[in-house]
């Protein structure tokens, strides 16, 4: 059962912020804004600030410099607005040495939307004793109960950070049907941070990437997937024809018999339309781009900057 029916779904605006810890910069110089009522994925490799920005975001720390807003109003030290933002860490935010029903009735009092029904759903779903300690559950099973947390408070902002990374793949699976199908019927603001990208990408709405603590790219999924495009076809009518192409910049290639993919993106980012229609032409299927290789391509650090767009061979023109 519903406490009370969930305020509408929070926006998100981080002006300039930076976040130090002595020498180390974790944050700097970030601006974004996150869209209200979005699945919005929050990418990044390790130690590229994620965590450090949820954190913020949850009004757990201040930033160094910078505002941080989440509905208009910075939540640092607001009660209220703080009642309305769920942020669910890998690490755990329970009681550990307590019980499942202890810790579901202390979450129900902190959440003032949380949906009893939807969190015994999810126990069933999910095979959870609740008789059981959080410290002696399995990692599996932890990061289901954090699942639990996260979708059950029915937060405005709800953030989830990598808390399904210790899920098996049928369980990992379970979360996203349920959580698509909640949000549809319940829509708010979440934040997904993760490395399981291509498993999320049909999910997502909108990308944040975080790259060495700054803003590496902020755009609504859609649009950066249209940045690219997956050419397959026989390996060497692929080869032909995007040699034929103009400048591209390829982001993974795969084979499989005579059969060839290759992901490419166009110079600047952006693959001309004469381009797509040019290898259509050719007799070749386009399909959409994965987020997956974006991500890996934009994030390469053995990539030089500045570094000049690929042929479909690899090397640079």
């Amino acid at each position: 059962m519903t406490t009370t029916d969930p305020a509408p779904p929070l926006a998100v605006d981080v002006q300039d912020v930076a976040v130090h810890y002595g020498r180390t910069r974790a944050l700097d110089g970030v601006s974004l804004t996150i869209p209200p009522g979005a699945i919005t994925g929050l990418l990044g490799r390790n130690g590229s600030g994620k965590t450090t920005l949820l954190s913020l975001l949850a009004a757990l720390r201040r930033p160094t410099r910078g505002r941080v807003l989440v509905g208009g109003k910075d939540p640092f030290d607001d009660e209220a607005l703080m009642e309305q933002i769920c942020l669910v860490r890998e690490s755990g935010d329970v009681l550990a040495d307590e019980p499942l029903a202890v810790n579901l009735r202390y979450l129900a009092s902190a959440r003032p939307a949380w949906d009893e029904e939807l969190a015994g759903r999810l126990l069933d779903l999910f095979e959870l004793p609740t008789k059981t300690a959080v410290n002696k559950l399995s990692r599996g099973q932890r990061s289901a109960f954090g699942v639990i947390a996260g979708l059950a408070s029915r937060a405005p902002l709800t953030m989830l950070d990598e808390v399904h990374l210790g899920m098996d793949a049928p369980s990992r699976y379970a979360f996203y049907d349920v959580l698509l199908e909640d949000y549809i019927a319940h829509p708010r603001t979440i934040v997904l941070s993760t490395h399981l990208i291509s498993e999320l990408d049909k999910l997502l709405e909108h990308v944040v990437v975080l790259h060495r603590g700054t803003v590496l790219l902020t755009s609504d999924a859609d649009d950066l997937r249209a940045r690219g495009a997956a050419v397959t076809g026989r390996a060497e009518e692929v080869d032909a024809a995007l040699s034929s192409a103009g400048a591209l910049t390829v982001l993974a290639e795969r084979s499989l018999g005579g059969t060839k993919q290759v992901t490419v993106m166009g110079e600047g980012g952006a693959l001309p339309r004469s381009t797509v229609e040019g290898l259509r032409d050719a007799g070749l299927e386009i399909g959409p781009v994965e987020l997956q290789d974006l991500f890996v391509h934009l994030t390469d650090t053995r990539r030089p900057a500045g570094a000049g767009a690929e042929d479909h061979t690899g090397r640079t023109r």
